[in-house]
C-alpha cells in the first residue's frame, strides 16, 4: 500500500509540473491581472539594471514577502512596484501593512490609467527617473572647518530617493484632505512623470541640484 501510495503522489507532482508549465506557456504574467510589462522601458541608461520592470522581474502581486535587504544591491533585483509599496509602509502607525499599501497602489494604478490612458508601469518607471536629484552636496570637514562639497548620485540612491520623495508628497497631501492617500498618490506620480513643477518630488530635487551648484 505504502509503495502504491508513493506511486499516486509521484504521479500527482508530475502532472501538477506538467499542467503548470503548460500554463506558464500560455498565461502572461500582468500586474494585477491587468497591466503588462513587455512594452515598459527605461530610457534613462544609468538606471536600466536598478529599476526592476522588465518581463524577468514580473508578478502579479507587488507582494513577494522577498528579504531584499539581506545583501547589499539585492533590493535592486526587487519589483519597481513592491518597492513603491514597501515605501508607503512608513509612519509607526503604517509598519507592516503591506495589504493595505497595496490596495493603495492597486487603486493608484487605476487612476493613473484612467486619467493618462497609458500602462501605469511605464508611468511609475518615468516618475523614478525624474523624481531624484543627479547631483547633491555632502559635508567635508578639512582643517577643523566644515564645508560642502558637490557630488555626483549614484544610480541606486537616486531610485531610493525618487521613491521617497513620491511617497513623501503623496502623504502630505493626502494628510487632513478631501482626497484619499490613492488619489494623492496616483497625482504625485502623474506630475512627477511629465516633470511638473506640482510635484513635491520635482521641487525637492530642484532645490538639492542647486545646492550642489553653489557647491561645486
Amino acid at each position: 500500500r505504502s509503495i502504491l501510495a508513493q506511486e499516486y503522489q509521484l504521479a500527482c507532482r508530475v502532472s501538477a509540473a506538467v499542467m503548470g508549465e503548460e500554463i506558464g506557456a500560455t498565461v502572461e504574467v500582468k500586474l494585477f491581472g491587468k497591466w503588462a510589462y513587455d512594452e515598459v522601458s527605461v530610457s534613462d541608461l544609468s538606471l536600466v539594471d536598478y529599476i526592476a520592470c522588465k518581463p524577468e522581474h514580473a508578478v502579479f502581486l507587488p507582494h513577494s514577502a522577498g528579504r531584499w535587504q539581506k545583501k547589499r544591491f539585492r533590493k535592486s533585483l526587487c519589483p519597481i512596484v513592491e518597492r513603491l509599496v514597501c515605501s508607503l509602509m512608513m509612519h509607526g502607525r503604517n509598519t507592516g501593512k503591506k495589504v493595505k499599501a497595496v490596495r493603495i497602489v492597486m487603486h493608484t494604478m487605476e487612476i493613473v490609467h484612467l486619467l493618462t490612458d497609458k500602462n501605469p508601469i511605464q508611468v511609475l518607471v518615468d516618475a523614478v527617473k525624474n523624481g531624484a536629484p543627479r547631483e547633491d552636496s555632502t559635508r567635508i570637514g578639512k582643517g577643523g572647518t566644515v564645508r560642502r562639497q558637490a557630488v555626483d548620485v549614484s544610480p541606486l540612491r537616486r531610485v531610493n530617493q525618487a521613491l521617497f520623495f513620491i511617497c513623501t508628497g503623496a502623504r502630505n497631501s493626502a494628510f487632513r484632505n478631501i482626497k484619499s492617500i490613492a488619489e494623492c498618490l496616483a497625482d504625485e506620480i502623474m506630475n512627477c512623470a511629465k516633470e511638473s513643477s506640482n510635484s513635491f518630488a520635482i521641487k525637492k530635487k530642484d532645490e538639492i541640484e542647486r545646492v550642489a551648484k553653489a557647491n561645486r
